[in-house]
């Protein structure tokens, strides 16, 4: 007997390497692409905005339209995703990406500049989501964890080694080589992307259901699981506003701060696929909840960090912690979301995240400007915790059976026997909790 179940486990997981692997071109490589070329923008998104005029305040309010482009674009790639299906969508954000850098690009002054980061931002929305639909289609539930901790690895990688590779680019063009990086890895990304095959399966139908409707009828779920979503956005953005903030107030120069984040992004980085992997084994609980009390910690430390050791220390443990959380958003949309509305639900489902994701740095700055930068540090070490109490009431553990709830499939959560609390029955008439019910 024992024999035999270990001779299931290990075909199980030699099935799920070779399911994963056969994303890699589809939709991993693709990722890692589109991070490179978001890595090397990004830290010249600022000093290009400076080139054209923009006082420091006003550089990062533009640099900030991209996370706002984020926002807006969320429910309209929903119903897009839905309607035209994952390729279409891709094809479509990559012609809008390119379009929005090219403004950004030739931008003659800072509000052509701002228009051109807004529209990226909306596309980003496209792309993020349209990867999201296609795992969820080809990956079944007991993967997903290690999927999307993949997708978000092999992305943050791109990320964390863009600059090092657009260094040449801005050496020879200014900031705006950046973009043009950007530009070139947005089209190579995008005809990979477009050049994956079709998720399996009978034809996409149609929903009906308008994007409205999807939210009104799932609000508790969004209210819920949402409001942890959005703390973990929030905790996780923060921290590339709050830090370098840190290193001017402990001394640190230039170079420093981009060691520390350095040092800090591999941890992230080494982190991604061990996440992926406790992610199914454990539960999404086991994961979140840990993960938001270590940002916690982390920015609780913060203030206490007087110099450029102390400074690594917190670094570090942060970049643990985000590492530790991903995919974790990812797998919890994907677990919950009503098949025949999958992508408009997804859509809203992102959109709490990445109001987090916006509204965190908005935050540090704001209080900081009122109180003392310690302080941001503390509203968001308690932030955490209450992600953490949030993850812990309405997170699902680990998935391991469907059921139906309201004639919509649902899985059931291994260990999810506080997440909600109406009882549901599966196809078989026994009871159980989809810990996608509201408290």
């Amino acid at each position: 007997m024992t024999l035999t179940r270990r001779s299931e486990s290990a075909g199980d997981q030699a099935e799920s390497r070779t399911r994963l692997r056969s994303l890699a071109v589809a939709v991993f490589v693709p990722s890692a692409v589109y991070g490179i070329g978001s890595g090397a923008a990004a830290p010249m998104l600022p000093l290009h905005a400076l080139e054209l005029g923009a006082s420091v305040g006003t550089a990062g309010v533009v640099v900030a339209m991209m996370g706002f482009g984020l926002i807006l674009g969320d429910l309209p790639a929903g119903w897009l995703v839905a309607r035209t299906g994952e390729r279409r969508a891709i094809a479509l954000g990559s012609l809008a990406c390119a379009v929005g850098l090219l403004i950004a690009i030739v931008a003659p002054n800072i509000a052509v500049f701002a228009l051109g980061l807004l529209i990226n931002g909306v596309a980003g929305a496209v792309w993020g989501l349209a990867r999201q639909t296609y795992v969820v289609t080809v990956v079944p539930g007991a993967d997903r964890g290690r999927a999307f901790s993949a997708l978000a690895g092999w992305m943050r990688f791109g990320f964390f080694t863009g600059p090092f590779l657009g260094a040449g680019a801005v050496h020879w063009l200014g900031p705006v080589g950046g973009l043009w990086i950007q530009f070139a890895a947005m089209l190579v990304a995008g005809a990979l992307v477009f050049a994956m095959p079709e998720p399996g399966g009978p034809p996409t139908v149609v929903s009906e259901h308008t994007i409205r409707s999807v939210v009104v009828e799932h609000r508790r779920v969004l209210g819920t699981l949402g409001l942890a979503a959005l703390l973990m956005g929030a905790a996780r953005a923060a921290r590339q506003s709050l830090l370098p903030l840190w290193a001017v107030h402990v001394g640190a120069d230039a170079a420093t701060t981009s060691i520390v984040f350095g040092i800090a992004g591999a941890v992230d980085v080494l982190m991604s696929y061990p996440s992926g992997i406790w992610l199914d084994r454990y539960g999404r609980r086991a994961i979140g909840v840990p993960a938001m009390i270590l940002f916690a910690a982390g920015y609780a430390a913060l203030p206490f960090a007087g110099s450029v050791a102390g400074l690594t220390a917190v670094a570090v443990l942060l970049g643990f912690a985000n590492g530790l959380s991903n995919g974790v958003i990812m797998t919890v949309g994907a677990d919950v979301a009503p098949p025949g509305r999958r992508a408009e639900f997804l859509g809203a489902w992102r959109l709490t995240h990445d109001i987090g994701m916006f509204a965190g740095p908005i935050a540090v700055g704001a209080i900081s400007a009122v109180t003392v930068l310690g302080a941001a540090a503390g509203t968001l070490a308690v932030a955490g915790l209450g992600g953490a109490a949030a993850m812990y009431r309405w997170f699902p553990g680990r998935v391991i059976a469907p059921v139906e709830l309201g004639g919509v499939a649902h899985r059931v959560s291994q260990t999810s026997d506080h997440v909600g609390s109406r009882p549901v029955r599966s196809s078989s008439g026994a009871a159980g909790s989809t810990g996608t019910s509201g408290p």
